[in-house]
């Protein structure tokens, strides 16, 4: 059987694979972002997630793409949440449902 990895935090590659190999630290990134430092803190403590316009912002500074933080973000919302909701989902069929009738 095969052990899965825990889900991967956007602040977690922004901490390990942009802030780290560039020396930076959380002020001169929301310095050059334009963003409060605390959100930039939020972030990479992995306390908050990345917002539309923090993707933005990083894409921009760091010559990758919005989608990538964004589909960062929504893989590790998905990852962590159908874990939490599984009973439920598990519940719902199209068939059994009023929408079938």
């Amino acid at each position: 059987m095969s052990k899965r990895l825990p889900p991967l935090h956007p602040g977690e590659v922004l901490r390990e694979e942009f802030m780290e190999p560039y020396g930076l630290t959380a002020y001169a990134l929301a310095k050059a972002c334009r963003v409060p430092r605390t959100r930039i803190e939020r972030i990479v403590r992995e306390e908050t997630g990345i917002t539309v316009d923090t993707a933005l912002r990083l894409a921009r500074l760091f010559d990758t793409t919005p989608d990538f933080w964004l589909n960062l973000q929504n893989r590790y919302e998905m990852e962590t949440t159908e874990p939490e909701i599984r009973a439920e989902l598990d519940s719902i069929n199209f068939a059994e449902s009023r929408l079938a009738a």
